[in-house]
Formats: structure tokens, C-alpha cells, sequence
């Protein structure tokens, strides 16, 4: 099994009791060794010394603890978003978002390969949260690479797209980043915002002149 990441515990909201805690912390190792599928309510609830039947006590299905997990781990990456300094100065913003959002995703990867790869079992409704969630995680990227920008070389397409790819980057490192290897989360989080900055220059000026 998957060995469990450092500060999962701070990944599920306060006022949760301690099983569910647990429970969810379980399905992370599980649905990312398995997938959603390929575990029971077995596997989640005997990782943490419990009957399958302990786990209805805090959840109504399986995929409500799917749901619960990627629902939070969405939330606390907003969490970190929003905890942003205040500064007028836009490169510095935009590195502290990218550095920010990598490291999480670096830190946290064993949950976040699960939020990317095991969101077709949830509920319609369900789905649209989420989707709402990670409209609001785009926005924050949209906003700081408009400050960051020149807009006189980026149309609102160009933010849109850079916006995008370094999300992309961000998250797709949970396909292949393991902990304990060469790059730290942090080192990985300022290498990132380096690339942030660069795509964020105007490519247009020298071809303008």
C-alpha cells in the first residue's frame, strides 16, 4: 500500500470526528492504490482497526467518502490560495500562488492523483461541486496572470490559456512526484514560479518592433 503522506490529518475539515478523519485518510491510500472501484468498504475501514460496517456511521456510501475527500482537499487548496499576502506587486503575487499551489500538490500528491483520476463515481451533483470549487481555483490564476500581464501583448484569450497551462502544470505533477526524491515540494514550488513568470512575459514585444 501506498505509505501515507506527512499532514494528511490537516487535510479534512476540524469539526469532523476523529473515525472520519481516519476513514478518509484510509481511502486516500486505498482509492489510490485500487481505485474507486477496485476498493471496498473493507479496505477502508480495516486499514484503521474497524468493522466495513463502522464506516456507515460517518458516511452514507463509499462515494460520499470519495466525495468528502476530494471536496476537502479542493477547499484546502483554496484555503492556501486565499491566505496570499497582500502585496501590489503582481510577479511577486503570481510566484507566491504558483509556489503555493505546487507545493501542495507536491506535498499532498497521493490525494491529489485521486481528486484528478477517480472523479467519474461521483454523483452528478456532486461533480458540479467540484467543478465549482475548481472554477474558483481558476479564477484566483486568471486574475493574478491579468495583473501580471501586458496587456498591450496578451488578449483575454492569451490570460485564459496561460492561466490554464500553469494550472496544468501544477497538477500534473501529482502523476509523477513522489516524496524523498532529489526536489523537495518547496524547491519544486519556486522552480515552477520561475516558469510562471516566464510565461507570463510578453512574447509579441520583440516581434512588435
Amino acid at each position: 500500500m501506498t505509505p501515507p503522506e506527512n499532514g494528511s490529518e490537516r487535510l479534512w475539515d476540524d469539526d469532523l470526528a476523529d473515525v472520519a478523519k481516519a476513514l478518509l485518510s484510509s481511502a486516500v491510500q486505498c482509492f489510490a492504490d485500487k481505485g474507486f472501484h477496485g476498493t471496498t468498504t473493507r479496505d477502508i475501514t480495516t486499514t484503521v482497526g474497524l468493522t466495513p460496517g463502522a464506516l456507515y456511521v460517518h458516511f452514507s456510501s463509499k462515494e460520499e467518502v470519495l466525495f468528502e475527500l476530494v471536496r476537502s482537499a479542493h477547499a484546502r487548496v483554496l484555503d492556501e490560495l486565499r491566505s496570499a499576502p497582500p502585496t501590489g506587486n503582481a510577479d511577486a503575487h503570481l510566484r507566491w500562488l504558483v509556489a503555493r499551489f505546487v507545493t501542495w500538490h507536491a506535498t499532498h500528491h497521493t490525494v491529489g492523483r485521486v481528486c484528478q483520476y477517480e472523479l467519474a463515481p461521483l454523483t452528478a451533483e456532486h461533480y458540479a461541486r467540484v467543478l465549482e470549487q475548481r472554477g474558483q481555483i481558476n479564477t484566483v490564476f486568471r486574475e493574478a496572470v491579468r495583473r501580471r500581464v501586458d496587456r498591450r501583448h496578451f488578449t483575454e484569450q492569451d490570460i485564459n490559456r496561460v492561466a490554464r497551462a500553469i494550472l496544468s502544470l501544477g497538477v500534473d505533477l501529482v502523476r509523477w512526484y513522489r516524496l524523498g526524491g532529489p526536489d523537495s515540494p518547496t524547491w519544486l514550488g519556486e522552480f515552477y514560479a520561475d516558469l510562471a513568470i516566464r510565461m507570463t512575459e510578453s512574447p509579441r514585444a520583440e516581434a512588435d518592433h
